[in-house]
């Protein structure tokens, strides 16, 4: 006979029961856990409330809101004191604090705005706040719609009263009547080099350099046509056009060049003549209603022209400075001239960025010296080796010492 299995206790059942509930468990888990990775998500993104996120920003907008008007109010107390001291309108902009104040931003900024960005905000909101008395007015190369306009914009902001004038000339003989406050006008562009009319004008005029300005340049071919079949002439500033050869040869080869006194001069000249195009900035194709036929047409990538801006007097230094001479000697043709002239800037350490020679206008093949150096004029080491080459030449005159260009 076979032996009878005894009757399980009811603990034991209890366990046995359990232990097929845990196994249905770990079962429904696993097959859970293989269901498509779309249901998991779905099953874990959960709605965005844009409403928090909304008030967030009304609170954010509202506080920077209050510290704005808090710096005008600031800057407002600023001019009460200066107008106190009989200053005018053109003694408020400080050049040397803006360049300090732009550099901390850029220290500050960790994103995930763009320096370029920030720094352009920032340069608006300084505008704001000088304009609060009266703005400035800043003499510029026009008419609307050119370079020399963008970069009055860069470099002062919007809250200024920007004066287009027919030639560089003009803008020097504004400033120095005092109907305008600055000018900007071009000097070198990194493609074709210098602007040759705005160095001559040092030689006669008393202004100073109290900025620079370095801004990226697109050149775009544009007009009332709709093709490149319907053009019969392009019109441009002569430094535009060089800028744009090469690609003027492979597209449009055979077809007139006419230099134009400004590029916006010669957007103008493209929409009211049949025919013409233009090459300008974007800013000339919105103002004259022209179409951009081809957009960036340059024949470098990283073309660039720096401008400067000019005013009456001379500013502090603002750590980061850079400072133009014009300077010559009795005679340039003498054997090892420029070497003796340019001697104490070696013996004193200074870098030297950039040199340019034009005639002196008093007799043939006799010729000024324009320069560049780092360092401030009335700073060492540049204020000794000043003196130095102060001694060596017949001719010498700081023409500015300016913060180097933020961005």
């Amino acid at each position: 006979m076979t032996a009878r299995r005894p009757p399980l206790k009811s603990s034991a059942k209890s366990s046995a029961k359990s232990s097929v509930k845990s196994t249905a468990k770990t079962k429904a888990a696993k097959q859970a856990s293989r269901k498509s990775p779309a249901s998991a998500a779905s099953a874990k993104k959960q709605p965005v409330d844009l409403k928090v996120f909304r008030d967030r920003i009304d609170g954010i907008d509202a506080r920077i809101q209050e510290l704005l008007n808090e710096r005008a109010r600031c800057a407002q107390e600023v001019g009460a004191s200066k107008i106190a001291q009989g200053l005018h309108t053109a003694d408020f902009y400080r050049p040397e604090r803006e360049a300090q104040v732009l550099r901390q931003v850029l220290e500050r900024n960790q994103g995930p705005l763009r320096n370029e960005e920030v720094v352009r905000l920032f340069r608006e909101i300084m505008s704001a706040c000088l304009a609060q008395e009266e703005p400035l007015k800043v003499a510029f190369l026009g008419p609307e719609g050119t370079f020399s306009q963008q970069a009055v914009l860069k470099h002062f902001g919007h809250s200024v009263r920007a004066l287009p004038l027919a030639a560089i000339g003009e803008v020097f003989a504004e400033v120095q009547a005092g109907h305008a406050d600055f000018g900007v006008v071009p000097i070198e562009n990194s493609t074709e080099g210098t602007v040759n009319n705005t160095l001559d004008m040092f030689l006669t005029s008393p202004l100073k350099i109290c900025g620079e300005v370095e801004l990226r340049i697109h050149q775009h071919l544009m007009g009332k046509m709709t093709g490149l079949q319907s053009i019969r002439r392009v019109c441009s500033h002569q430094q535009s056009l060089a800028q744009c050869r090469q690609w003027l040869d492979e597209h449009l080869p055979g077809i007139e060049r006419l230099p134009a006194s400004s590029n916006a001069e010669a957007a103008r000249r493209a929409r009211d003549e049949d025919g013409t195009a233009a090459i300008a900035g974007q800013t000339a194709a919105e103002v004259y209603g022209l179409n951009v036929l081809a957009p960036q047409i340059e024949d470098r990538p990283d073309n660039t022209t720096r401008f400067l801006v000019i005013g009456r007097k001379l500013f502090d230094a603002s750590g980061q400075d850079k400072t133009t001479l014009l300077f010559s000697t009795g005679d340039t043709q003498s054997p090892g001239a420029l070497h003796r002239l340019l001697e104490p800037l070696a013996h004193n350490n200074i870098s030297m960025t950039r040199i340019e020679s034009r005639p002196s206008h008093k007799r043939k093949w006799d010729y000024v010296f324009f320069i560049d150096v780092q360092g401030h004029a009335n700073e060492p080491p540049l204020k000794q080796a000043l003196e130095g080459l102060k001694k060596q030449a017949s001719l010498f005159r700081v023409l500015g010492s300016y913060p180097c260009a933020v961005l």
